[in-house]
């Protein structure tokens, strides 16, 4: 059996690339202010009073693939009635596709186009909605997370036709305006949407970012999320801690020692059984941790903390992305605004999370916390009531980073960026990495443009116009990339 070396890639740009390099930098104006109208739609998908705007940026994000030429469909899901105790109308999903040549790969790029909730108030320096260019970073809801990447996407596209240079690939994308609120309805499009995907070769996802604020990287693995409830009821209503304080066993005493019992000072989850199925780290795993650009005081610069849990590059990179980890996120029920109310909660809920690993079971894990809850619960002799329920479960999402796409998007960062990108995992959840990867049985990669101090979801979050501009250029290079690799692999698999 032949094999394709994939070894043999040159840092220099060819003659295409350098057209296409040019091009977008004597356009990157155009891209920011494109940016900027984006930025400017409210595109919130939490709050359902905002569900409007999130229609008209699919329809701008449709009318600009139009512009390209792409055939777009607006497909409709079905009706939101659980998140909000209301029936809710979910706005449409873009289908769009560029080309349709047989002899070519093609290339499924996904993306969102709805935000988190931002105010000035916040904390932001800048409106969270007017994009604002501050010594080269351009702030504003959305460039990285995730309107910054999609439309780089656009313009790599755009630009191959702008120059009247025919596309290497066919290209398709899936645009959706729900997911920072769960990507409700999407699942379901998927599987009714079958044949959409039946000739996509490879799918990738731009919805993360570096390990590093400066060199690039490619993410082959997310953790998974399993996000419990823990409800202790002691009576019918709010009570008066003066008249009945030291006479009756408290909820929150009671969910105060179940959420202690969950995990140690050191970070250890102390939940039997939890780590049994965690898949053992292999040497040539391991071998990829040498490289990647990890600097501990930029890193605790980034996010604001004194020091971690562990003290070395590899002991930290394994425990965000190898190893399983437990947050507890909050109580509801209890007072939690300023001053203090002299009440004892009838009914308070712990809730808290278990970031999931390879080769850990989804089911087992909900097993395994029940069981440590209700036995730590049992101990405390009480009489109140306890109700624990998984209210969120999504799986992780390992890549194989020999797939064609890895080498070529590879290939592109050493290109555009001249040097080799760090090979990395995401701690945190992107369930449409598994889901794409479950329903249609495609190669999927996670390409990522934006520097980790971009800040997604936080106050004041931004992509540097450096990120936005090249990562355009690095987009374009990887279809030409991805085009070359996948014709030598069919040829080689041909004789």
């Amino acid at each position: 059996m032949l094999l394709l070396d994939v070894s043999k890639s040159s840092s220099h740009p060819s003659d295409d690339e350098q057209k296409i390099f040019q091009y977008i930098d004597r356009h990157q104006d155009t891209f920011v202010k494109s940016l900027s109208e984006w930025v400017a739609v409210e595109s919130d998908s939490i709050q359902p009073h905002l569900r409007g705007n999130i229609t008209e940026i699919v329809k701008i994000a449709a009318n600009s693939l139009r512009a390209l030429g792409a055939a777009v469909e607006l497909r409709n899901v079905s009706s939101q009635d659980e998140a909000y105790g209301q029936n809710l109308s979910l706005p449409p999903v873009i289908l769009a596709e560029l080309g349709n040549d047989t002899g070519k790969p093609t290339v499924c790029f996904y993306g969102h186009l709805d935000v988190m909730p931002a105010k000035k108030e916040d904390g932001w320096k800048t409106d969270p909605y007017t994009l604002t260019e501050v010594d080269g970073k351009l702030y504003g809801r959305g460039t990285n997370d995730n309107k910054g990447p999609v439309l780089a996407w656009l313009n790599a596209v755009g630009t191959f036709i702008a120059l009247n240079m025919t596309l290497p690939v066919n290209v398709k994308f899936l645009l959706e305006g729900m997911e920072e609120a769960g990507s409700p309805g999407l699942e379901d499009l998927l599987k009714e949407n079958e044949g959409f995907f039946s000739d996509v070769t490879y799918i990738v996802i731009s919805d993360n970012t570096w390990l590093s604020n400066k060199k690039p990287a490619l993410t082959y693995g997310t953790r998974g999320n399993a996000a419990f409830f823990v409800e202790v009821e002691c009576c019918k209503k709010d009570l008066h801690s003066g008249s009945f304080g030291g006479i009756i066993h408290e909820a929150m005493f009671d969910l105060v020692a179940l959420l202690d019992s969950l995990v140690d000072s050191s970070g250890r989850i102390l939940i039997p059984g939890i780590y049994k199925d965690v898949a053992k780290i292999t040497d040539e795993e391991m071998k990829l941790y040498a490289p990647i650009d990890f600097n501990f005081h930029e890193h605790k610069a980034n996010i604001g903390v004194k020091e971690f849990l562990y003290k070395t590059k590899e002991d930290i990179l394994l425990n965000i992305w190898r190893n399983p980890s437990l947050s507890i996120h909050g109580i509801e029920g209890a007072f939690s605004e300023s001053g203090i109310k002299t009440v004892i909660p009838s009914k308070v809920i712990g809730k808290f999370s278990i970031r999931q690993v390879p080769n850990m079971n989804l089911s087992t894990v909900e097993s395994q916390v029940k069981e440590h809850l209700k036995s730590v619960f049992s101990k405390r002799n009480s009489p109140n009531k306890l109700t624990v329920s998984m209210q969120v479960g999504a799986k992780p999402w390992i890549a194989n980073i020999k797939d064609l796409q890895y080498e070529a998007a590879r290939r592109a960062i050493k290109t555009v960026f001249q040097q080799d990108p760090d090979m990395i995992r995401d701690g945190a959840t992107i369930p449409v990495a598994k889901m794409f990867e479950d329903i249609t049985k495609k190669s999927v990669m996670m390409f990522p443009i934006g520097a980790a101090d971009d800040g997604e979801h936080s106050q004041n979050e931004k992509i540097n116009r450096l990120n936005y501009i090249n990562g355009t250029k690095v987009f374009a290079s990887f279809l030409l990339e991805i085009s070359k690799l996948h014709s030598a692999s069919n040829s080689m698999t041909a004789s």
